[in-house]
């Protein structure tokens, strides 16, 4: 069944591509975007894929990701990206959890964890696989016939988050009614244009990895927007450069831990590359440095823009190079309709300049709640507002300064990692009685993973042996690179004091998240 003649022009504002896509040697005008689009929707549906289904997807950077998009926006499939450093346990948690009724994943990676694959599961191998019931994807795709089905709730990317359990939560959010899609349309357009640079015909470069929500939002609202669109395999300091020249971007996306890399190129180097068509640099994911920041301003101009976003939540506030400079540290104002109170743990609203648990709202977003487990959904609200754990403060005009977490979540990188969960694999490790896992300052990274183990009487297990250890459950990211063999200080209730372990190493730090 075809869209109904009322819903054409919702169906052609949703539907529509504008952007001229690139990546390496691959280049996917719009018209091209829009047929393998289409094919694979109709693929999904073939398969048994229904609005609100789940495509699972196990990808490096690629122009796959640009089929998936415009897939999930016809056919209101939602697709969950996953990490592709992870190992085939933390892969089939996701698998499992999210109900993923198909995935589409690169051959070489899907050999690694075909094993833990349900049954019931289609998978799609791009390139060549060693798995003997998964379908090669382009092969498959060229037989599909496009879609046709009416017009449904946009699906997007359901993204896996986690708390202090360290139990990954899939952020589920509600559907959008088809007669509100028009308006919602025009209201995350002001959004994404306000907080992300993101305009009608502007040219878009996304150099970060596309499971993160971040970068994977940018993406899909330039492939909506852009009259150009530039994805990176990965990050490289030049390259972007060399990119942004070529193509002449005036919007990109950046985290601060490339900012650091970026600034550590060589001036001749930075002199090398004509960017003088950037007009704005987007960043999300983790707080920047005041002095990055500002170093970044005095090469780049007045064009870094910083929000305070999260998957939950989205964006809610953002601050302009000028802003940041009369207000080092600040993440800004609230954007549009957001709304950001600060309360004390027992929901009395604090005064200015009074730190407390930040609470937002964006009401441009759907609600959400997470996947087989309200309880948690229900837990960090309070009078309709969401609380993630962050601490902070507003200034007399409304600025939002982040002091710290509530919760132990460490940020390496843009990188969210939730020490919980390497402390209940650490604890099985042979000679180990307990463990803190936390961030501390990083020059690089801004925070990275440290560990102080208290050993079992009579062991002392090394370095090697507890990373090892970690390393055979937890991708790569997730094992400290530094431990200490020490008494864990506790507090008056018996639990670990690791307040007191963390607050030794950001002594004298300009911030302390």
């Amino acid at each position: 069944m075809r869209p109904t003649n009322s819903s054409n022009a919702e169906s052609r504002e949703l539907l529509s591509v504008s952007a001229t896509f690139h990546f390496e040697n691959c280049v996917l005008d719009a018209a091209t975007q829009t047929t393998r689009g289409a094919q694979l929707a109709g693929g999904l549906i073939s398969l048994g894929l229904r609005e609100g289904d789940v495509l699972a997807v196990l990808l490096r950077n690629s122009e796959l990701f640009v089929d998936v998009i415009h897939a999930c926006r016809q056919t209101g499939i939602s697709f969950c990206p996953i990490n592709w450093h992870f190992t085939a346990d933390e892969v089939s948690v996701l698998l499992l959890d999210s109900g993923a009724k198909a995935l589409l994943a690169h051959g070489d990676l899907l050999d690694g964890i075909s094993h833990v694959v349900p049954q019931s599961v289609a998978v799609l191998s791009v390139g060549q696989s060693l798995s003997p019931t998964s379908l090669p994807y382009e092969t498959w795709l060229t037989a599909q016939p496009a879609y046709s089905g009416p017009l449904v709730s946009p699906g997007g990317h359901m993204v896996y988050t986690s708390g202090t359990t360290g139990r990954p939560k899939g952020v589920v959010r509600d559907r959008i009614p088809v007669a509100e899609i028009q308006a919602r349309l025009v209201r995350t357009k002001q959004l994404v244009e306000l907080a992300l640079g993101i305009s009608s015909g502007c040219r878009s470069l996304v150099p970060a990895p596309l499971y993160h929500s971040g970068p994977s939002t940018f993406l899909q609202n330039s492939l909506r927007l852009a009259e150009c669109v530039v994805l990176m395999p990965h990050f490289d300091a030049e390259q972007l450069l060399a990119l942004i020249e070529r193509y002449r971007i005036d919007v990109v996306y950046l985290v601060p831990i490339m900012y650091v890399r970026l600034l550590r190129l060589p001036e001749v180097v930075r002199k090398r590359y004509d960017i003088s068509s950037l007009r704005f640099v987007a960043s999300t994911g983790s707080p920047c440095a005041p002095d990055v920041k500002r170093s970044m301003i005095e090469w780049f101009g007045p064009i870094i823009n910083e929000t305070y976003a999260s998957s939950e939540a989205g964006m809610i506030t953002s601050i302009s190079s000028a802003e940041a400079l009369q207000r080092p540290g600040s993440a800004g104002r609230p954007v549009l309709d957001a709304k950001v109170r600060i309360l004390s743990e027992a929901g009395e609203r604090l005064p200015t300049g009074e730190v407390g648990l930040v609470y937002v709202r964006q009401p441009i977003y759907p609600d959400f709640t997470y996947r087989h487990n309200e309880a948690a959904r229900r837990a960090i609200e309070r009078d309709g507002l969401i609380c993630l754990g962050d601490m902070g403060y507003l200034d007399e005009d409304g600025y939002l300064y982040l002091c710290d977490r509530a919760s132990d979540m460490v940020i390496s990188g843009g990188v969210n990692i939730y020490p919980a969960e390497i402390e209940h694999r650490l604890l099985s490790c042979p000679g180990v009685a307990d463990c803190a896992v936390f961030g501390v300052p990083d020059p690089e990274f801004g925070e990275r993973l440290h560990a102080v183990v208290e050993p079992l009487p009579g062991a002392a297990p090394t370095l090697v042996d507890m990373q090892a250890w970690l390393q055979a459950g937890l991708a790569a990211f997730k094992v400290p690179r530094s431990f200490d063999l020490a008494p864990l200080p506790r507090d008056d209730s018996g639990k670990i004091a690791k307040r007191r372990l963390r607050d030794q190493h950001w002594q004298g730090q300009s911030r302390r998240v």
